[in-house]
């Protein structure tokens, strides 16, 4: 069999829209043979990859989640040719992603990774907490007949326990262009507390909102869930944050940062 002489390089596009992507992203995109995009992990701006085109003059294959998942054609194509995996984000917060890469050095073939900004460094960092004071991130799914589960909530609630924050990222129905938002992020982790009812989400919960990280009108919000649940935060993509145990700065930032009203918490609760 000959050695292959291609290579598979995963590309992070970074936040929000095609203007988020670093310089060595764009590079590595001129530099490539053959270009794939997947948005099922977490997506760009409408016109992002039409754009990135333009910019390039490469033509961009958009792959279904099926094809990242059983990753044949990615594969087959890098033998021997080099080819970019371009992803939202940060390229190797995705396990898939992750799994394909082993995949592809168990071939033989060299493969690189170009990092972008991601939401679990984003939305954070956006709220004014501290990220080594995060615990297990967890994700709510879109419920189905037969499947919704609850063990978001106790992520939440063993996070909580420990005094950690919990970064909760919202489902995302790429070949249904269907992107939970905080609100339905909100309604779905009540529903849980009536499901599991160990009394974590109550109305007093304290909860952070980011909107469209990265975007020029991206809206960020820290609240009680009761007050959240009111507000509309228009486009995707959506995060929500359960804060645990704050620090004094980690508080006022969420007043100053947040509109979080000033009597809401006592630092270090």
């Amino acid at each position: 069999m000959d050695k292959p002489t291609g290579r598979l390089t995963f590309v992070g596009l970074g936040l929000h829209d095609d203007k988020g992507m670093t310089l060595r992203a764009l590079d590595e995109i001129l530099d490539s043979d053959i270009i794939y995009a997947e948005e099922y992990t977490s997506a760009l701006a409408k016109g992002s990859v039409e754009n990135i085109t333009e910019r390039t003059g490469k033509r961009i294959r958009i792959l279904t989640r099926s094809e990242v998942e059983d990753g044949t054609a990615i594969l087959d194509s890098c033998m021997n040719s080099r080819v970019a995996l371009l992803v939202a984000g940060d390229p190797m917060t995705a396990t898939t992603h992750i799994d394909l890469r082993l995949r592809t050095i168990k071939k033989g073939i060299p493969t690189a990774v170009i990092h972008g900004c991601s939401a679990l460094v984003a939305v954070p960092g956006l709220l004014g907490l501290q990220h080594y004071k995060f615990g297990r991130t967890t994700t709510l799914p879109f419920p189905t007949e037969g499947y919704s589960p609850t063990s978001p909530y106790e992520v939440i609630e063993e996070n909580l326990s420990r005094g950690l924050h919990t970064l909760v990222l919202l489902d995302i129905d790429e070949e249904n262009e269907r992107y939970m938002t905080a609100n339905e992020g909100m309604h779905l982790l009540r529903d849980m507390e009536r499901r599991v009812g160990r009394k974590i989400v109550k109305d007093d919960l304290l909860l952070g909102v980011v909107a469209r990280a990265g975007a020029p009108d991206c809206m960020v919000r820290a609240g009680r869930i009761s007050d959240l649940e009111k507000l509309s935060f228009g486009p995707p993509l959506h995060s929500i944050v359960v804060p645990g145990k704050l620090h004094f700065m980690e508080a006022e930032a969420l007043e100053l940062i947040g509109r979080m009203p000033r009597n809401l918490v006592t630092a270090g609760r």
